[in-house]
């Protein structure tokens, strides 16, 4: 079983994003992954780091936990509410087709002071995108 810690940040809202995954086996960590993913919803970036994530499980280990501080993605993912955004129902879609690649796929919902390491990933994306476009790097 894989423990994922995700996280989308959104320096604005639309703003620039940034998204940070964590990924836990067995009490190790054995994947850190951060990436800038453009101009987008704090939202849709909590989201495209679930499919970023996704996609990096696959192959590892068929049975995953998704642990999340957003309680709009865990909601929206265990059906206790409905997607209405457009833009979020198209990568839910995507979403659900990577969960069939899975035999066990978990969300929790957890407190933002637990998923400091995936906030810190992600916002740190965004700042080595702002010091690249500066020039700074």
């Amino acid at each position: 079983m894989l423990i994922i810690n995700i996280d989308g940040a959104s320096r604005g809202n639309p703003g620039l994003s940034g998204i940070g995954i964590e990924i836990i086996k067995e009490n190790s960590k054995i994947l850190e992954h951060r990436e800038f993913v453009g101009y987008k919803t704090n939202n849709q970036a909590e989201y495209i780091a679930l499919k970023k994530a996704m996609q990096i499980a696959f192959g590892l280990d068929d049975c995953i936990t998704i642990l999340s501080d957003s309680q709009l993605l865990v909601n929206q993912r265990t059906k206790r509410y409905k997607v209405r955004n457009k833009e979020l129902s198209n990568i839910f879609r995507e979403i659900s087709n990577l969960e069939k690649h899975f035999r066990i796929v978990l969300y929790k919902h957890i407190p933002r002071s637990k998923n400091r390491n995936a906030d810190l990933l992600a916002n740190q994306a965004i700042d080595e995108h702002i010091k690249y476009e500066r020039g700074n790097i």
